[in-house]
């Protein structure tokens, strides 16, 4: 890959990481579907900006607009309320860690789709790494005896399962342009999420600029901004070099979350993630690559 390249994957894994930490942020007066509908409301509004300014045809089939609507609700707004529902009783760095699970799990879900990519030894040795640093991240929940952390790992669990479907799903939709498609998923998922929310959690308050700020950047630069370069770059440097903004992700949570959130992250954690880690180099080859390379 060019170093252009390498510059926007590290930027968008960094950026992603920081929206655990705006998740964070926003649980502090929001609910969790609050968060998510403004996350999914203002993102699409960010998509359609582009859409306008960059004057992009907007599809006219109405069975698509409901196809990609619907698959914006299970890719966009249940894992983004998911995960700031986790977060009320996980630190930002572990829900991002488990959030790189996602690769895992797509891999055994791809294994099994109709017309999907079938698992190697390989992989499945990193799917099953992935899932022991899992159990390792909530040992500490285990051995208290606390139910707690145990359903926030599992709603974070859920929503890498929504994100492992939509990757095999979204293969069907390859003809419709990056940017539509964004714009049209999102609108989707805020259709959905703002009324749900209303009824559920009634009218958002917000009085702290730190919850407006945090509102703003995770729907316009963690949305908006990401998606656009996600969709131009995924197919000049393919899957497998992408899926690095999961090694990255994390790190930038981690340090944010425990420097300016004052969250902590105990030893055994910290072994977890590096064994998710581990696993994840299983996942994209690079250990079998290594392997290959390595002098007989």
């Amino acid at each position: 890959m060019s170093l252009r390249d390498w510059f926007w994957i590290v930027l968008l894994g960094a950026i992603w990481g920081c929206s655990f930490v705006f998740n964070a942020i926003l649980i502090r007066e929001l609910g969790p579907l609050w968060v998510t509908s403004l996350r999914v409301g203002i993102g699409a509004l960010g998509c359609w900006a582009v859409m306008v300014a960059l004057r992009k045809p907007i599809p006219r089939d109405p069975v698509l607009w409901l196809q990609l609507a619907g698959l914006g609700v299970v890719a966009y707004a249940i894992p983004f309320a998911l995960f700031p529902l986790a977060q009320a009783h996980l630190a930002s760095g572990i829900a991002a860690i488990i959030n790189a699970l996602t690769p895992m799990v797509t891999a055994v879900i791809s294994h099994f789709w109709i017309g999907g990519e079938k698992g190697t030894a390989t992989k499945f040795t990193g799917v099953g790494i992935g899932f022991v640093g899992a159990a390792i991240l909530i040992s500490p929940a285990l051995s208290a005896g606390g139910t707690t952390q145990l359903w926030a790992v599992a709603a974070c669990l859920g929503a890498t399962i929504c994100y492992a479907l939509t990757l095999n799903i979204t293969r069907s939709f390859k003809h419709v342009e990056p940017t539509a498609f964004a714009s049209i998923a999102l609108t989707g998922a805020a259709v959905i999420a703002i009324p749900v929310a209303f009824f559920s959690e009634g009218v958002p308050v917000m009085t702290q600029p730190s919850t407006w700020a945090a509102a703003l950047a995770i729907g316009l630069l963690s949305t908006a901004f990401t998606f656009q370069i996600m969709y131009r770059i995924l197919p000049r440097v393919g899957a497998t070099n992408f899926a690095t903004t999961t090694f990255i992700a994390p790190i930038s949570a981690l340090i944010i979350g425990v420097t300016v959130l004052g969250e902590s992250i105990l030893p055994i954690q910290l072994l977890g993630m590096l064994v998710i880690f581990f696993g994840l180099l299983f996942i994209d080859g690079r250990i079998r690559q290594i392997w290959r390379r390595a002098p007989a």
